[in-house]
């Protein structure tokens, strides 16, 4: 199967190299090049980070540009032989025009220095509004940049993750990554111990005002870690590198969430400091439900056990920090940082139970009748320290990264539940259970770039990846005068130890006088585990992780590109995958971890194209196959009687998961974006895939699923815009039932003033339905059993953001600092390590 795949993947690498050169044949000559260097006017020093834009002459919008280095020069290829206009600019200085630059075909243009002179006044307030692009398509990424959405202003990071291209997101904050749900979530391009404890609680814990951007790394190249079959999200938070004291004040609330935060940056000469603080609540909501499965047992008795009650569910977080930027020199930079982060839920509800059981020719056995009291907290706590050391040189793009970060997770999670039963048939039964847990995760990673010439480049580092996992589990269950006693059988502790020795090489390189990008790596990863649970036996295993990009430019000015790669994944279990604590706060739906699992593996391949338009529309069309072995999913078995560590539980839903069989994933993803006057802009994003999984012992599942969702902006002017969003998430077939659909919208609008250093916002989400209906079916070999949820969703809200903050714009620099990219997007911190 994998020589077939591999011979169409070359078949289609053929043609379209095949075909790209025709293009290039006919096109009407060697592309030419724009150089030179943008210096203050007044110090003469040169002017870093300052964005040089190439416009044809008389067009409203740039098709080509970049940001300058450190030492203010670039350098812009890919340039037909025309007539065009240059712009050069940064904060603080007023913007140098250069019109009708003639560039000749396969010639290099020097402009020299371009002067920026200083603002005549001094700016005593601060006001960042450069148009920045809802969505960058780059070789290796996709990027959103989330600062004019609106609908999710006074939300969490989870409502701006229901926007972003490729990803889709369930009404419980499940997140799948081109279908997939085993993703690698990275903070500022490093992992915390938070996401491991709860994914949905981490997700819900972070506002919305504090993300910079998202990025989405289908295909992570070999300097990435190999974990995440769906690939990798990173979540960068807003910064600042500008000279003096600015900062922002952000506040929401609602009627299911309310959150606010804080930012402060500093920064004089060399020396920058960065503290934020955020917290976010989701007020109570009660959400009705029902459940309903008719089981066999191995007498043919058919048993209906009903539940119908209503839970109590609410959430709270917080997460803080600090982080210190020192330019140490010219080629010298020092970033420390810690993090602090708490979130946690808290559940209780009341159920009404009934069980009916007939004898397999129809005649009554009995009918026994329950209330069911039950109670659930969570809590989690984690502690991310980093410190990065980077060195610059002088020939441009050499560099060596030193990175340390230590992250220390500690969480709880309890439940209880008591049955009484009605007319006392049967005296009452209950449990309460605690599960307290430690994480802690260290990695040291060591990175060099080294450019051969100014097309070739190639990388190389190491990185130890230690983490470790402490877990206890108490019981206690109710005793006949009502008190409750430890239960020894109960009651145990268990040790996780994993350590993975990674080495990577990769390079890239500009072929065929441009007319080809490629990136090719490969990364070894060496796992030992261990594990001091009763019959588990985890063998040391080594991985090999190869990755292949190839990127090519074409169209008039470069506003078309292709993009075809390929990129071996695994995806380790973590922390609440392989955690063996018995959840049962419901008897009869029981749920735990698996210590035995092993790691998925996937081969992922990707074609994509991408298309701008001059008035700033855009494209973007990807098609993937995805191939997972070992496939991570979580089971469902019906046993009659259930025998869990001595104590007996009848009619028991056991939940677990395993290493099933196979997965394939054929799919396609269309994002669009279309500015349809000066005042309206629409973007699309549409997921369509098919899965098939493959299982022993299961017939083999095809299920088709796809999402569709659309977003209107409108700006009204007078700095008054509204926004309009809407999702729809098909319904999709499991080995085991179907997941339900998902349907969500909400509208918001938006006004700055005083000189939009301030804003308030009003949403409004699901509007005219308190509640969205989930209906799901769970099957086996003896038991059939159906699911409904009324999840409430409605809400309504207010948001509130205030920018402050005086800038100095007497910049150093002599500063090294070179953390972007020809983009000129800022990656912010460590954003490309993807460690």
């Amino acid at each position: 199967m994998h020589n077939h795949i591999m011979k169409s993947v070359f078949v289609i690498l053929f043609s379209l190299i095949f075909t790209a050169n025709i293009q290039a044949q006919t096109a009407p000559g060697a592309k030419g090049k724009i150089s030179g260097k943008v210096t203050d006017a007044s110090t003469k020093l040169p002017v870093d980070y300052a964005t040089v834009s190439i416009f044809k002459q008389g067009a409203a919008s740039p098709f080509n540009g970049m940001s300058t280095d450190p030492k203010g020069n670039f350098s812009i290829s890919n340039i037909p032989a025309g007539e065009y206009k240059v712009t050069a600019e940064f904060l603080g200085y007023q913007k140098a025009i250069i019109e009708h630059v003639i560039v000749k075909e396969g010639a290099t243009l020097s402009l020299g220095e371009i002067k920026l002179a200083p603002t005549a006044n001094e700016l005593k307030g601060v006001t960042i509004t450069a148009k920045v692009p809802t969505v960058e398509n780059r070789i290796d990424k996709m990027v959103y940049n989330p600062q004019n959405d609106l609908s999710a202003q006074g939300g969490v990071a989870i409502d701006v993750l229901k926007k972003v291209p490729q990803i889709t997101v369930d009404i419980d904050g499940n997140v799948e990554l081109q279908g997939n749900a085993n993703i690698r979530f990275l903070i500022n391009g490093k992992p915390s111990s938070i996401f491991g404890a709860s994914l949905a609680d981490a997700l819900a814990s972070i506002p919305a005002s504090q993300i910079k951007s998202i990025e989405v790394i289908t295909s992570p190249g070999a300097k990435y870690d190999a974990a995440g079959t769906g690939g990798i999200v990173n979540i960068i938070l807003k910064d600042s590198k500008v000279q003096g004291i600015n900062g922002s004040f952000n506040l929401s609330a609602g009627t299911r969430r309310e959150n606010g935060s804080f930012n402060l940056n500093a920064r004089k000469g060399n020396f920058g400091v960065n503290a934020f603080f955020s917290g976010n609540a989701q007020i109570n909501t009660n959400a009705p439900y029902t459940r309903n499965r008719v089981s066999t047992n191995g007498q043919g008795d058919q048993t209906t056990f009903f539940q119908q009650g209503s839970n109590n569910f609410k959430r709270n977080g917080y997460e803080s920090g600090i982080n210190f930027n020192w330019d140490i020199s010219k080629h010298d930079n020092l970033t420390a940082g810690v993090g602090f982060n708490h979130f946690g839920n808290h559940g209780n509800g009341i159920t009404n139970e009934d069980s009916r059981i007939v004898s397999a020719s129809g005649a009554f056995i009995s009918d026994t009748a329950d209330i069911r009291n039950s109670s659930s907290k969570f809590n989690g706590r984690s502690t991310d320290v980093s410190l990065a050391y980077k060195k610059t040189f002088d020939k441009e793009g050499q560099e060596l990264d030193i990175l340390y970060t230590e992250s220390f997770g500690n969480n709880s999670f309890s439940s209880s539940q008591v049955q009484d039963y009605l007319n006392g048939v049967k005296p009452s039964t209950g449990i309460s259970n605690n599960n307290p847990g430690k994480d802690r995760e260290t990695n040291i990673s060591v990175d060099y770039t080294h450019p051969i010439s100014k097309k070739v480049t190639i990388e190389t580092g190491g990185k130890l990846d230690f983490n470790h996992i402490n877990n206890n589990v108490v019981t206690d269950t109710l005793a006949t005068d009502g008190g409750f006693n430890l239960d020894p059988r109960q009651t145990y502790g268990f040790t996780y130890n994993r350590k993975i020795y990674a080495y990577y090489l990769s390079g890239s390189a500009s072929l065929f006088n441009s007319f080809l990008d490629v990136k090719a790596g490969l990364r070894d990863e060496y796992t030992t585990t261990k594990a001091d649970f009763q019959n588990v036996n985890i063998p040391n295993y080594n991985i090999l992780v190869p990755s292949l990009v190839f990127s090519h430019k074409f169209g008039s000015n470069g506003s078309q590109s292709v993009k075809l790669s390929y990129t071996r994944r695994i995806q380790r279990p973590d922390y609440g995958d392989l955690n063996p604590f018995l959840n049962i706060s419901d008897p009869h739906n029981i749920n735990t971890g698996n210590p035995n699992l092993k790691p998925e593996k996937g081969d992922n391949f990707e074609l994509g194209y991408n298309k701008s338009f001059d008035k700033g529309a855009n494209i973007n069309i990807a098609a993937f196959y995805r191939h997972n072995t070992d496939d991570i999913q979580q089971f469902t078995t019906y046993y009659d009687s259930l025998q869990v560590n001595g104590r007996v539980y009848r009619g028991v839903s056991f939940n677990q998961r395993y290493n099933i069989g196979s997965e394939d994933r054929q799919g396609i993803n269309i994002y669009a974006s279309v500015p349809i006057t000066g005042k309206l802009n629409l973007r699309t994003n549409m997921i369509f895939s098919n899965r098939r999984s493959t299982n022993p012992g299961f017939a083999t599942v095809n299920a088709f699923a796809y999402r569709i969702n659309l977003n209107a902006q409108y700006s009204f002017g007078h700095d008054l815009s509204a926004e309009f969003f809407g999702n729809y998430n098909s319904s999709q077939r499991g080995i085991q039932g179907t997941n339900p659909k998902f349907v969500f919208y909400n509208i918001a609008m938006r006004k700055m003033f005083w000189d939009k250093k301030a804003s308030i916002g009003l949403t409004a989400t699901n509007p005219f339905a308190k509640y969205v209906s989930q209906r799901s079916s769970t099957f086996g070999s003896n038991f059939y059993a159906t699911n409904e949820r009324l999840v409430p969703v409605q809400s309504f809200g207010i948001s509130l953001s205030y920018k402050f903050g005086k800038l100095e714009f007497k910049k150093d620099r002599e500063k090294g600092d070179d953390n972007r990219d020809n983009n000129g997007g800022d990656n912010g911190p460590g954003q490309d390590r993807g460690k």
